[in-house]
């Protein structure tokens, strides 16, 4: 708790700078949009976001249901939800995925059972990211959308490589048992010889059981194609319909859109700035996105509309399903002390 306490803090601090960063030149003139913005538009935004997170939790339920649980889309959704709080306060989002396979595991669903699930769902997201990653790249090459971003180009590119990186990584590690065998061995050895460890051939036998577990579950999801469709297709729906939301944002905020901005290029836009941004070691990736939002929309919108649009977009995905998660969370640890009491 006093981590998680000191990370938020710290998590603020950067929060309070960036934003002076970005909006300081400007600021009467953004409140003075954000006052008049049209409040339809800004629910549907919000709408988005909020039922994209419905078919991202859609995807967990699949995967679970196919390791035989039945995991109700609540428990899911709110799941997804804590998991933004964790990923918000944790660098590269590192904190989601472990607290996800607590929470599986609080539900009943055993250890290794959990952390499949976890990492198979990861798999697929990541495919599904990488997907969209190609769209976006292809987009852009035939459409011209944006053009002076040599930099940009460069982060993003990388960006793109290390997503695909780790999905190739996962995939090798789900679905070759020897190439794991092989791992938990050496790895074993080194750290016997190490003396960080003790009773080397007990560990190897202990990760043995485990690697055949986790190899078992990758076995199955690999032969319930249907299952991974599906989970697949839900991943992309939440994607598409999170890159599409600063569309709703800026119609929000103008009476009349820029004839350059369509739905098409905010997804495009999206899917850079979020790219780039997954390799930004702050929590939140705090300044990145922020730098890759006015880089990307600044090809399209200018001035205060740019500025009060991205406030509105980070506070809807971002920020505000942060605070909800760490609410949860909260609760979900006050029930957990009453239950012990």
């Amino acid at each position: 708790m006093k981590n998680l306490k000191k990370n938020s803090i710290i998590l603020l601090l950067i929060t309070i700078i960036v934003l002076i960063c970005f909006l300081k030149d400007d600021f009467p003139n953004i409140i003075n949009n954000l006052r008049n913005a049209n409040p339809i538009w800004l629910m549907l935004a919000l709408a988005c976001f909020f039922i994209a997170l419905g078919f991202e939790a859609k995807a967990y339920q699949e995967i679970i249901r196919g390791y035989e649980y039945d995991y109700t889309f609540k428990k899911s959704y709110r799941m997804l939800l804590i998991t933004k709080f964790f990923n918000g306060i944790t660098p590269f989002s590192s904190g989601g995925q472990p607290m996800q396979i607590y929470i599986l595991n609080k539900d009943g669903i055993r250890l290794t059972k959990a952390t499949n699930i976890i990492i198979q769902n990861f798999i697929i997201y990541q495919a599904a990211l990488v997907v969209f990653g190609i769209f976006a790249i292809l987009i852009n090459h035939y459409l011209s959308i944006f053009t002076e971003i040599t930099l940009l180009k460069q982060l993003v590119t990388l960006g793109f490589f290390m997503n695909t990186l780790v999905m190739v990584g996962l995939v090798i590690v789900s679905f070759s048992s020897k190439f794991n065998h092989f791992l938990i061995q050496k790895g074993i050895s080194i750290l016997n010889k190490l003396k960080i460890i003790k009773n080397k051939e007990e560990k190897q036998e202990k990760w043995r059981e485990k690697v055949d577990d986790f190899h078992k579950g990758a076995e199955y999801l690999k032969r319930n194609k249907p299952l991974c469709i599906k989970a697949f297709l839900y991943n992309v729906i939440y994607l598409a319909l999170t890159y599409v939301m600063p569309y709703f944002v800026i119609l929000a905020l103008t009476k009349t859109i820029p004839p350059e901005v369509t739905p098409l290029k905010t997804i495009c836009a999206s899917a850079y700035v979020l790219i780039m941004g997954s390799f930004v070691p702050i929590p939140g990736a705090s300044g990145g996105i922020e730098f890759g939002y006015f880089k990307f929309f600044g090809n399209f919108i200018k001035g205060t509309l740019l500025r009060a649009s991205l406030l509105i977009w980070r506070t809807i995905s971002y920020y505000l399903p942060m605070v909800i998660g760490g609410i949860l969370f909260n609760i979900n640890i006050k029930r957990g002390d009453q239950e012990c009491e």
